[in-house]
């Protein structure tokens, strides 16, 4: 399977850490690191991250790395990919300084740009060309927030940048975006991977001129340059590839290699995927995107924005039972939530969740749905909103998949990976919502820094064949079947969690206009 010896490194830097691993050609971790990134919330809708601290938290991450692995082993690295989150606004000078903190994809404030740039473009036409629906969070709309509002800084601005670009900008000097977050951007003619000439008028700018080079995600874009070699430990000359984003190399990780099948990326949003032969339907709310494991040439790509953040935040502000009891059994508080929601029955006592916290992305994108709890009654416990969030993120999951089979992708198995997998309740509710089993990866498996590790493979020889990497190195640690019983409940409840919501949709709209007027935001 292998031509050449070695070790890899692959990256991620996400919306909480920046995480790295190191292993070898046969998979075998050698090293593991991460840092802590800081989220900002500066004001209503808005979502900032300071790149200063990527790359300071990246910086530490490979020195703990080197520190680790030693200086024979880091000589041997053939290969870096970095993946991150996706899609961020960083605006750099030509020195590659950060004018500004990133937006990143929670940042919603640009709302009022998008509808001004889809009315500009015309909603199909605009579909027709990036292959997906608008959205407050993707870049043009971004861009011209930024042009719009703070003018000063967009004339200093040389290039906008991603956050995994900025990554490989200090370590190879090389201003760059990779193909698959570049078509994740909106910025991006879909049929013939160019600049978007009418989205970029449309935005007033030229983006030729204002976003960086593309590169095809397994090429090499540069090596780790002398300086970046003393700042991380790592050897000068190592191979940087372009990488992607972290639902591309979520993908990889979760070793989603054959047609019909599905998989799951739980961490702070989901990230859903179904292999396909065809490009779905784009006029539907779920979008396709090429893929580059061999066997799949598209694959459906459903984001949600806020699954595990629910969980996070219900036990935060909630979750003070759990608190208490996980202190007096020497345990977490998720593990206690989980304990708890396995004692409700399904159906959480008539309590629903709608987990759209941070408004939603697929299948709903838009930016004015809010997370709301209906259903409660004097007899309502505390375990039964335990189980409802749980649920409440199930129903988005099914709702997600219901679109994609809508939209022509199909599949009879689900492969789950990241902190949701932990959860048995959460897994087997997710089971029996979808009916079908779910393959939990062990904890090695779908982690995206593994992800990366299996592209920056395949792109310096060491995985010429990813499907055989993948059987060979990621493993199945349990299958969760559905439970009949629990089935029967959600397929009644199904229903009324979509058509609740699709009533509420427009008050919902003007609400968060009225409220945003009061200024009641936190």
């Amino acid at each position: 399977m292998k031509s050449v010896e070695g070790y890899l490194i692959g990256m991620d830097v996400g919306t909480t850490n920046v995480k790295a691993i190191l292993v070898d050609n046969h998979g075998h971790q050698i090293a593991a690191a991460s840092r802590r990134n800081t989220l900002l919330v500066p004001g209503p809708d808005m979502a900032e991250e300071d790149a200063n601290e990527w790359w300071k938290n990246a910086r530490e991450v490979f020195q703990e790395l080197s520190a680790k692995a030693g200086p024979q082993i880091m000589e041997q690295v053939k290969g870096i990919s970095v993946s991150s989150q996706t899609v961020t606004m960083l605006p750099v000078d030509k020195t590659g300084q950060p004018l500004r903190n990133a937006l990143i994809w929670m940042d919603v404030r640009s709302s009022e740009e998008m509808h001004e740039i889809s009315a500009a473009v015309g909603h199909d036409r605009f579909t027709e060309i990036t292959g997906g629906q608008p959205d407050a969070g993707f870049l043009p709309n971004k861009i011209l927030w930024f042009r719009r509002h703070e003018p000063q800084l967009f004339a200093k601005t040389y290039r906008i940048m991603q956050c995994s670009s900025y990554i490989n900008y200090h370590l190879t000097g090389v201003f760059s975006m990779d193909v698959d977050q570049a078509n994740r951007s909106q910025c991006m003619e879909i049929h013939t991977l160019n600049w978007s000439k009418e989205i970029g008028d449309a935005v007033g700018v030229c983006f030729d001129d204002l976003l960086p080079q593309v590169y095809l995600t397994t090429e090499v874009i540069g090596q780790v340059t002398a300086p970046a070699s003393k700042e991380t430990g790592l050897a000068a000359g190592t191979p940087v590839i372009a990488g992607c984003s972290d639902a591309a190399a979520s993908v990889f990780a979760t070793g989603l290699c054959r047609q019909g099948e599905a998989a799951e990326s739980t961490g702070t949003s989901s990230l859903v995927f179904v292999a396909s032969p065809l490009r779905g339907d784009m006029r539907l709310p779920v979008t396709t995107k090429p893929c580059a494991i061999p066997g799949v040439p598209y694959v459906f790509d459903a984001p949600i924005s806020t699954s595990g953040a629910a969980v996070k935040w219900y036990l935060d502000s909630l979750g003070q039972r759990e608190a208490e009891l996980a202190a007096a059994q020497q345990s977490d508080p998720y593990t206690v939530m989980n304990e708890l929601a396995a004692s409700v029955p399904a159906g959480s006592n008539g309590v629903l969740f709608f987990p759209y916290l941070m408004g939603e992305r697929a299948p709903l994108w838009n930016s004015h749905a809010r997370g709301m709890f209906i259903g409660m009654s004097l007899s309502t416990q505390h375990e039964d909103f335990s189980r409802a969030v749980f649920e409440g993120t199930a129903f988005s999951l099914r709702h997600v998949m219901t679109e994609i089979n809508r939209a022509g992708g199909h599949a009879s198995s689900l492969r789950i990976t990241g902190g949701g997998a932990k959860s048995p309740t959460w897994t087997r509710i997710k089971a029996s919502m979808l009916r079908m089993p779910i393959y939990v990866l062990d904890e090695k498996s779908g982690d995206v820094p593994f992800g990366d590790i299996l592209m920056a493979g395949h792109s310096v020889g060491l995985f010429p064949d990813i499907a055989a990497a993948v059987d060979e190195i990621l493993k199945i640690k349990e299958i969760v079947e559905p439970s009949e019983e629990w089935a029967r409940v959600y397929d009644q409840m199904y229903p009324y969690y979509i058509s609740l919501y699709k009533d509420l949709d427009e008050d919902l709209r003007c609400y968060k206009d009225t409220v945003s007027d009061l200024g009641l935001h936190r």
